[in-house]
């Protein structure tokens, strides 16, 4: 998947804005607060409709204006593509090639993007509902039959949990709905497993490649390690679920856990291995989507290189796929080796408007 055409306006500090990004790597540099964090994070909105740093949409839009548009033009290994997205006074509005999106759910996945900023921290040291979001996102973007069973699933959980907070509650519809949940249940945890299995696969290579020699794994942790007693465990704990008046069992428990040599990171990692952990993840994200999907995401790495001594820069710079397309912050682009620089093609941004400064 390449970008070849970004227009926006009025979206955080930026203005009136074009990028015609290069094929392979793009370095976008500049001071603190001058937008480079801004234009990866519209991107991202385009691609996902949410932001990165913020669940209120109002938040996005430029001091003293009413609404913010961005355009976004690709190619994928299959087609031309063209997504627009329009806020304004609440509402959002998505365009895929010209046609409206009823569904924000169909916008997933129609333009693949792994995006990693300092923030993805939280993936090692965060709670267990970052960790969730971050499995939902990304099989959303590869699977619909997962982003169906996980929709489906809300759904069921959202009603069992209305029933419950009843004294009185009709027990038959509440095993429909509780039929649901084991059925969806169990297809987020088996696709999960997988998902889990292969991207841990995929990682701990490539920390040995490009942090250190140490074993790196990703876990599964499910909330109900047999999918198959799902269903009586539901039926089981409505009195006890009654009482705190909501679901207390299920996917929307689950967890995973990233051990280095064998121990926690959220627990025995240092603050640089837990950033160099989050980054890995995502790296191996892109190999994943590549296998899955036969094409490579959109690669936004914010501020990737801050804490990188130049040897491990010279590893991930190394690590990127060929064939695959990469947006860069940065706000030293000196420190960046010199072969980096000459390959890439760079941008300046300086109070929310962008320069093309090199090839």
């Amino acid at each position: 998947m390449k970008l070849t055409k970004m227009t926006c306006r009025h979206f955080r500090g930026l203005s009136d804005m074009e990028l015609i990004p290069g094929a392979g790597i793009n370095l976008l540099y500049g001071g603190n607060a001058q937008g480079k964090t801004s234009v990866l994070e519209a991107i991202l909105y385009a691609a996902t409709a949410r932001s990165h740093r913020t669940t209120n949409d109002a938040d996005l839009v430029c001091h003293e204006k009413e609404d913010f548009h961005i355009y976004l033009e690709g190619e994928t290994a299959k087609r031309s593509l063209s997504i627009e997205a329009h806020w304004w006074k609440g509402a959002k509005r998505f365009k895929v090639n010209g046609v409206a999106q009823n569904r924000l759910s169909d916008l997933l996945g129609q333009l693949c993007v792994v995006f990693f900023s300092p923030d993805d921290i939280a993936l090692i040291k965060g709670g267990a509902a970052v960790r969730r979001l971050f499995l939902d996102m990304e099989l959303s973007q590869l699977s619909t039959p997962y982003l169906r069973a996980l929709q489906q699933y809300r759904q069921a959980l959202r009603q069992r949990n209305e029933m419950l907070k009843h004294l009185q509650f009709d027990a038959e519809l509440m095993g429909l709905w509780e039929a649901q949940l084991a059925a969806q249940g169990s297809r987020l945890m088996d696709e999960r497993t997988t998902y889990i299995a292969q991207l841990s696969a995929i990682a701990s290579p490539l920390y040995s490649q490009i942090v250190e020699k140490e074993p790196l794994e990703i876990i599964y942790a499910p909330d109900i390690p047999d999918k198959e007693e799902f269903a009586s465990l539901l039926e089981r704990s409505r009195k006890t679920d009654q009482q705190r008046r909501s679901t207390g069992r299920g996917p929307h428990r689950d967890d995973l856990d990233i051990l280095i040599s064998g121990r926690s990171a959220r627990v025995f990692a240092s603050q640089g291995q837990q950033k160099s952990a989050a980054l890995i993840v995502k790296l191996a994200e892109v190999a994943l989507v590549h296998g899955r999907l036969g094409d490579y995401p959109l690669i936004l790495l914010d501020e990737a290189v801050a804490e990188l001594d130049e040897n491990r820069t010279h590893r991930l710079f190394h690590a990127l796929p060929e064939g695959a397309q990469t947006l860069i912050t940065t706000a030293q682009p000196a420190q960046l080796p010199e072969t980096i620089r000459s390959d890439s093609r760079i941008f300046r941004l300086e109070k929310g408007t962008l320069e093309k400064v090199g090839t």
